[in-house]
């Protein structure tokens, strides 16, 4: 038998009767006349071939078929209806999920610390996992559910998509602590002399940074080129190169590796850092939640959500 054979109706008039065994009480619940609740009845013993229930005194008693029948009908039509009917009020202690988050490897260390931090206190059932917005296409990683959240310099996520400004990227210049330029000036005369360590990291907002300055004509004493922002720390504590970087991240390395941050000599353009996530899940508690915490941990001021437009 094919499921488009069978009324979910006559699957609710089957349940009610396995509960209350008698035919004018079932007619009542469903707001039916005891000749339509026997006509529905036929019905279904007509697409099962059984008779299902029996007359005995009292009402009717059920059939060893359809009682093998009940457990599982009843437990399918509680599914569909708790499916139908989600319930409200997401309680984050409780729930159990795993949440994927794009992000680039700045992102990483910029954000992942204290949102692990504080999903461990408030959602220790929530296992994050993080991906690439350049391994992946984002877009239809988010559309299709597989990706939650978005962190970055995302201008490619556009129609279907609402954002929210989490702040302004500003660039700061890192070294070692004791590097010559640490108590000297740092002009930009000083600036283009130093050794540098430029990321070249493919596909993401940062590459501003080079191409702001090849077109003013700024040039550097590039002595090594990465691509990423991993071995940035590294590097720096145990050469005198420099390095151009997002002033979070050298919030987040100075400490660690001993360095030093310092004002860059000309202005850059900022970068505008967003939160992001798919219209699919824009009303779905868990996912809101979620949002509030990278909002309430990130955001610098209460700028509202906003719809990316269609493209």
């Amino acid at each position: 038998m094919e499921l488009s054979e069978v009324d979910l109706n006559l699957l609710l008039l089957f349940q009610r009767l396995m509960q209350e065994r008698r035919v004018a009480t079932v007619a009542e619940q469903m707001n039916m006349s005891q000749p339509g609740v026997s006509n529905a009845l036929a019905k279904l013993r007509r697409l099962l071939d059984d008779p299902l229930f029996v007359r005995a005194p009292g009402g009717v008693v059920p059939t060893p078929f359809a009682i093998r029948l009940a457990e599982p009908v009843s437990h399918a039509l509680s599914t569909l209806h708790a499916a139908l009917n989600p319930e409200t009020g997401f309680d984050a202690l409780r729930v159990t999920r795993k949440v994927t988050i794009g992000m680039t490897d700045i992102g990483e260390v910029v954000f992942l610390p204290a949102l692990v931090e504080r999903l461990s206190r408030e959602a220790p059932g929530i296992a994050l996992n993080t991906v690439r917005d350049t391994s992946v296409n984002l877009g239809n990683e988010m559309a299709e559910g597989r990706v939650d959240l978005a962190i970055g310099l995302l201008p490619q996520l556009k129609g279907g998509f609402y954002q929210r400004r989490l702040f302004d990227q500003r660039y700061v210049c890192l070294f070692r602590r004791g590097h010559a330029l640490e108590d000297a000036p740092l002009t930009l005369a000083a600036w283009r002399k130093a050794e540098h360590l430029v990321v070249v990291s493919a596909g993401t907002g940062h590459g501003q940074v080079d191409d702001w300055l090849k077109r003013r004509g700024v040039q550097r004493r590039v002595r090594l080129t990465v691509p990423h922002f991993m071995s940035v720390g590294y590097i720096l504590q145990r050469t005198d190169l420099i390095a151009t970087v997002p002033e979070r991240l050298a919030l987040q390395l100075a400490a660690p590796f001993s360095l030093s941050l310092r004002a860059l000599p000309s202005t850059l353009p900022e970068a505008p850092i967003h939160l992001l996530w798919h219209a699919r899940v824009n009303q779905d508690e868990g996912n809101r939640w979620l949002r509030n915490v990278v909002i309430d941990l990130f955001a610098d001021s209460a700028t509202p959500a906003r719809r990316t437009k269609s493209v």
